[in-house]
């Protein structure tokens, strides 16, 4: 059983090497399914005669809400009027379309090359205004000014936490070429962090979304490195004898759970973010592997075959006795915590396939929610809503998210390539 947990561990770790996508190609969003009532809304078209850039504003807020399977955005081209303002919408007009809710907005220029967003979002059944908001934002910064209309939007009529001005990463290879790459949540604006010709693994977003910390093999053997988003800095965080593998970072950001065979089997220890203070958590005759770390730091739940097969257990984040937390199913591993602590999601291995399920932490329900035969990664959307996983389709990775009740699914692909690895991180400020 631990040579069949090895061949599945060096399955992930070499994951990347599967794929051959074209580097900086936007990803190409597929939606099935939906919420039991989705919310009729209409956004009408801004007014952005200011904005130079050829991207329109409504139409990611539009694309933004329709990924999440909750909203049903409706087709404004029959109606005369395009407010622009609360106090020019003719509610009759919106009723008779039968929208719920309507936003509508503008973008005029600024000195200094800016630009003032305004949006407002109206509840047409009572004709009165749900939330306004302005933005003064760089020509630039108007995608993302969107993706937080979107979350407005969202927040206000879901009653759920923002996701959609967040980010993305995974791992690409082209040409023979392995690459880091992180993009906005809907698959758009891709961007290179690091690359070589060696395959790269594991990527993890520190908690402020400022540094990304990732597996290298580009000296032959796996190394922690942490790249610095805003300056480029690389750090080299492990590289003691043996493998330096499965970086997660602690909830504030100060330390990493790591994996190191440096003195004997796969186990787990702490770190320090500067790669110092490196501290042993578990010490088995198995292999210990996968941390990731509760949102309140106290716990490093983790993958091991100390039981026989690969399940998932905890660890005080001080180290000490571990304690098994799955029971169900043949083998369960990855675990990935949901943003409130309150659910894990992990893979399940039954009858020979490797599928996303979650797990309630109180009761021990579990849930199946994804299909595929090959599921691997699942990462958490920073509301806890959307599961973001690995998967293979036509003999070719992809990537593929499922909301966190399994009614909506998507699945993410780049022409002629595949991706790997996801790891979705926090909301942008």
């Amino acid at each position: 059983m631990k040579t069949l947990f090895r061949l599945f561990q060096t399955t992930l770790f070499l994951a990347a090497s599967l794929a051959s996508a074209a580097a900086n190609a936007a990803l190409e969003i597929e939606i099935s399914g939906g919420g039991a009532q989705q919310i009729p809304i209409a956004i009408v078209p801004f007014d952005q005669a200011a904005a130079a850039s050829q991207d329109k504003i409504s139409d990611i807020i539009g694309a933004d809400l329709r990924r999440s399977g909750l909203f049903r955005v409706l087709e404004t081209g029959g109606v005369a009027s395009r407010p622009a303002d609360i106090a020019q919408i003719k509610y009759a007009e919106w009723a008779a379309l039968q929208a719920q809710a309507i936003t509508v907005g503008s973008i005029t220029a600024l000195p200094g090359n800016r630009l003032k967003v305004t949006f407002k979002l109206a509840d047409v059944l009572k004709q009165s205004q749900l939330a306004s908001m302005e933005y003064n934002i760089a020509p630039s910064q108007l995608r993302l000014t969107a993706h937080k209309i979107a979350d407005v939007i969202y927040q206000k009529l879901t009653g759920e936490g923002p996701i959609f001005a967040s980010r993305i990463a995974y791992i690409n290879k082209s040409k023979g070429r392995y690459s880091l790459q992180v993009a906005d949540a809907d698959g758009v604006n891709p961007q290179t962090v690091v690359s070589s010709n060696e395959p790269i693994i594991s990527p993890a977003w520190s908690p402020d979304g400022t540094r990304i910390a990732y597996v290298s093999f580009e000296k032959k053997k796996p190394i922690i490195f942490v790249q610095s988003l805003t300056t480029g800095q690389r750090l080299t965080l492990a590289n003691f004898k043996g493998n330096n593998s499965a970086p997660s970072w602690s909830p504030d950001g100060s330390k990493l759970a790591i994996v190191l065979t440096h003195s004997d089997n796969s186990q787990l220890y702490a770190i320090n973010a500067d790669g110092t203070g490196l501290r042993q958590l578990t010490k088995s005759g198995a292999i210990d592997t996968e941390p990731n770390w509760s949102p309140d730091g106290k716990w490093i739940y983790f993958t091991s075959d100390r039981g026989g097969n690969p399940q998932i257990y905890k660890v005080s984040s001080i180290g000490g006795e571990a304690q098994r937390v799955t029971f169900q199913g043949g083998q369960n591993l990855s675990p990935h915590f949901s943003p409130d602590g309150k659910s894990l999601a992990m893979i399940r291995r039954d009858g020979g396939k490797f599928t996303v399920a979650v797990q309630d932490l109180s009761s021990g329900q579990v849930q199946v929610l994804s299909e595929g035969a090959q599921d691997e990664s699942p990462s958490f959307a920073p509301n806890g809503r959307v599961i973001l996983y690995a998967t293979r389709t036509g003999g070719r990775g992809a990537l593929a998210a499922v909301s966190s009740d399994g009614r909506v699914k998507q699945r993410l692909s780049e022409s002629g390539g595949d991706i790997r690895e996801p790891s979705w991180g926090p909301l942008l400020n």
